[in-house]
């Protein structure tokens, strides 16, 4: 792996802190271009009010010089604005005073349960706070560095909602991902078809009205892509894996598909493969079933990937849970939430996808700086 980031942080801690070591020196990059990202995670119809109060304003702490990598490790800051109303509640340092707003009662579906089981927990809080989706902020700051680096080398990155509870937008993109995102990310749930848009946005209302949540279906979309990028040479280097781990390392993702996916598994093979034309001098495909890799690798036509989000744990009208201090039924634990987080996943897939693709990048044509790459890259394509 040449990529490699650690992010730090529990979601009403102090603030969010990122690692991203392995780019590349001579980069150009800009707090705001990692800005951009984040304000596109905070949008989406269904989000609660957490998102009205940070301003997820990041900061660039090291590995950059005058608007360009240096090759040393980057360093971002995201300061988390609600810390002020959880003083004493999330200090670092110890306190005589017991602990304030306790949780006891864990929430079917979230990490509540078997993480206070696994560290040992009697307060489910320790778990929650790093559990917490709030997390993916600085995974977004992260990832909109490696699009900054995808972008130097020709590759464009974008997604769209493509089901939010039941409602399905079967319209085709019908444009490059190059230009998908400006489409979609002025609609509330980010979908490309009006009506299905609508019908999605009354889908959400329906579930906050009842103290619900609906989970989804985003698509991630990748142009640009150099032919060959992984390997069918060993398991774990084949691009499936890792890009699939990446998805669904996501909370809430609970299935990943490539392409045609689990609809190839109902097809017959003449209705699931790219049959292959002669274009002059290359070998064209007349389809794109496989959604850009064959055997682990890169076809260089369009990367699609699509991930199904669960409805999020946190009901307003909580399912029956336990209390572990007394072993008695309770009602599960409520915690500010949203209503559906679909849009807004669909914009960290994008980043978790540009992680790792940039990784898949520098491991093919690898150097320590921009101006070693881009040659190589562009030979390549040749």
């Amino acid at each position: 792996m040449t990529l490699r980031y650690l992010t730090a942080g529990e979601s009403h801690g102090k603030a969010l802190v990122g690692i991203l070591e392995g780019l590349p020196a001579g980069l150009p990059l800009r707090a705001a271009d990692v800005q951009r990202d984040l304000l596109r995670r905070k949008k989406g119809h269904g989000r609660g009010n957490r998102q009205k109060i940070e301003g997820d304003k990041v900061e660039i702490l090291s590995g950059v010089r005058h608007g360009r990598t240096l090759g040393s490790p980057l360093a971002l800051l995201v300061p988390n604005l609600d810390f002020k109303n959880w003083r004493g509640i999330m200090d670092a340092e110890p306190s005589s005073s017991p602990a304030p707003r306790r949780v006891e009662v864990p929430r079917p579906g979230h990490a509540d349960l078997v993480g206070g089981l696994k560290y040992g927990f009697d307060d489910m809080r320790d778990v929650l706070e790093r559990a917490s989706a709030r997390e993916t902020a600085m995974r977004v700051a992260l990832g909109a560095a490696a699009r900054r680096f995808l972008s130097e080398c020709g590759v464009v990155v974008a997604s769209r909602v493509v089901a939010i509870g039941g409602e399905t937008d079967a319209a085709s993109p019908a444009c490059r991902a190059a230009d998908l995102n400006a489409r979609v990310d002025g609609d509330p749930v980010r979908c490309v078809d009006p009506d299905a848009s609508a019908r999605m946005v009354a889908r959400i209302d329906a579930a906050r009205e009842a103290g619900d949540t609906v989970g989804g279906v985003f698509e991630v979309l990748v142009d640009g892509l150099p032919v060959g990028l992984g390997s069918y040479a060993h398991w774990d280097r084949r691009l499936e894996g890792p890009l699939a781990a990446a998805l669904m390392s996501l909370n809430a993702i609970k299935g990943v598909e490539v392409g045609g996916g689990f609809r190839c598994a109902a097809a017959s093979g003449s209705e699931a493969h790219d049959a292959y034309e002669p274009r002059g001098r290359k070998v064209g495909y007349r389809s794109n079933r496989s959604g850009g890799l064959d055997g682990g690798m890169t076809t260089g036509q369009t990367l699609v990937l699509r991930a199904a989000m669960k409805p999020i744990a946190t009901l307003m009208r909580p399912l029956d849970s336990v209390d572990l201090r007394t072993m008695k039924p309770a009602k599960a634990h409520v915690e500010r939430s949203d209503a559906c987080a679909v849009p807004a996943a669909a914009v960290i897939g994008e980043s978790l996808t540009c992680l790792v693709l940039a990784d898949a990048v520098l491991a093919k044509f690898g150097g320590d700086s921009m101006d070693e790459i881009l040659p190589r890259l562009k030979a390549w394509r040749k």
